[in-house]
């Protein structure tokens, strides 16, 4: 089988050995084209060759590309089977142009990396000073996309917070009044608020410890950023500790370890303060110790959250269009207070919590407290069910017919929460009879014993 031969989205390295080099090509097609693919293990004219493939080879790669595109960027790596040959397939997408690489901006032409000149480059930033900002420019999606009961539910909630003064129409009257369309075509913005799209994507993942090794759930969520954020609120809900308090009355208060306002704000400003442009997803972190938000979107230089805490700076908006209309439905409060927000829900139901600027990005953290606190859900069940060996023996025999099951298969199949088949798997993995296997979404369990 013959792949063809290189283009200008198109690259082909025989092995890893060509790594700088293949940065390099990555860096020069997305200054040309924003988007393309780059495989190891073929040959220039598109044979498949196969190369040694390993953990360390696909960490190599990432940290070459990490280390060495600036702006950074956020490929999808994966091995694939050509013929029988191991391949590595690189996919990446980035519209912060111009990309270096090793310090240098390169353009492809025709299947060559050149050097830009320095013409080529003040043309190159001219051109984009005259562009509108990513959330302006015009989405390939239309009105017509659009879910009315979506746009409905936003002017209702806007009307009630009495920052909307318009009652709704239809959605092509009401997306205009918002200017969140260019005739037919949804801006952006637009896109991402009211239309499911790649740049409005968020993964979470459950962790068995406190590093990112062994991972017990993981999901990936496309949708608006109204039902990205709630989902992801759920997520992080359903999986933290919550403890019971009885005032008196015949109902009892479930108290969430985690105050659910400072997480449901920190969700809303990693979508707000996001750079879409780099095309990477929010994410959603659960460990034994913490909970982690992150958003790809870089702090504003020469600040610190401090500034912003203590209210001696003024707002820095990354998407202004994006958080005024957060800002009309009461999602987020008011421009700028986004984390002195967090930090007063935060202090006052003594969790402790963190902001952590990164180099590509910005993150949350929510300490949790090491105390023996169930979930909600299971206050009423057997303290002893977590060593129950009846269970234990049907998830064994259940992991043995289908090893790549998922905890909602183990949930349905044993008749328990998808809590509990959470902490059998716990469990389990404590025990040594049973490890995780393979990547995150085609992965699987191997039964020890």
């Amino acid at each position: 089988m013959n792949l063809g031969m290189e283009s200008e989205t198109l690259e082909y390295k025989k092995s890893t050995g060509e790594l700088k080099e293949a940065v390099i090509s990555i860096a020069s097609i997305l200054n040309k084209h924003q988007k393309g693919e780059l495989y190891f293990g073929i040959r220039s004219d598109g044979t498949p060759v196969g190369q040694v493939i390993n953990e360390k080879t696909l960490r190599e790669i990432s940290q070459a590309i990490a280390n060495h595109i600036e702006p950074q960027i956020f490929p999808e790596i994966n091995t694939v089977v050509i013929d029988g040959k191991d391949c590595i397939h690189i996919a990446f997408e980035g519209y912060n142009t111009p990309y270096l690489a090793y310090g240098i901006a390169r353009i492809r032409v025709a299947d060559e990396d050149l050097m830009m000149t320095r013409e080529e480059l003040e043309s190159f930033f001219k051109g984009r000073q005259s562009e509108d900002p990513w959330e302006k420019q015009i989405s390939p999606f239309t009105v017509d996309q659009v879910d009315e009961k979506l746009v409905k539910s936003y002017i209702d909630r806007g009307i009630s917070a009495k920052r909307i003064t318009f009652e709704y129409q239809d959605k092509e009257t009401t997306l205009d009044k918002l200017m969140l369309t260019n005739g037919n075509r949804l801006l952006n913005a637009g896109m991402v608020l009211f239309h499911e799209s790649l740049y409005a994507e968020i993964q979470m993942a459950i962790f068995a410890g406190k590093e990112r090794l062994t991972f017990l759930d993981i999901q990936r969520e496309r949708a608006p950023i109204f039902e990205l954020v709630a989902r992801a609120e759920r997520y992080i809900a359903s999986n933290i500790r919550w403890r019971v308090e009885f005032d008196g009355s015949l109902q009892r208060k479930e108290i969430p370890e985690i105050p659910l306002d400072a997480v449901r704000e920190a969700l809303m400003n990693s979508f707000c303060h996001k750079d879409y442009g780099a095309c990477q997803s929010n994410e959603v972190t659960i460990h034994p110790d913490r909970v982690e938000i992150y958003n790809p979107g870089t702090f504003p230089s020469g600040l610190s959250p401090r500034d912003f805490i203590d209210g001696r700076k003024r707002p820095v908006r990354r998407n202004p269009l994006i958080a005024s209309i957060l800002y009309y439905s009461k999602d987020i409060e008011s421009f700028g207070t986004g984390l002195k927000r967090i930090v007063d829900a935060c202090n006052e139901s003594g969790c402790r919590c963190e902001f952590e600027v990164q180099k590509s990005g910005f993150v949350v953290i929510f300490y949790r407290k090491e105390l023996d606190i169930r979930p909600a859900e299971q206050v009423n069940e057997q303290v002893n069910e977590q060593v129950n060996e009846t269970n234990a023996g049907r998830l064994l025999a259940l992991l043995r017919e289908n090893p790549s099951a998922t905890y909602s298969n183990i949930s349905t199949e044993l008749n328990v929460s998808y809590t509990t088949a959470r902490r059998l798997i716990q469990n389990l993995i404590k025990a040594k009879k049973i490890q995780r296997f393979g990547s995150d979404k085609k992965g699987g369990w191997n039964v020890l014993e």
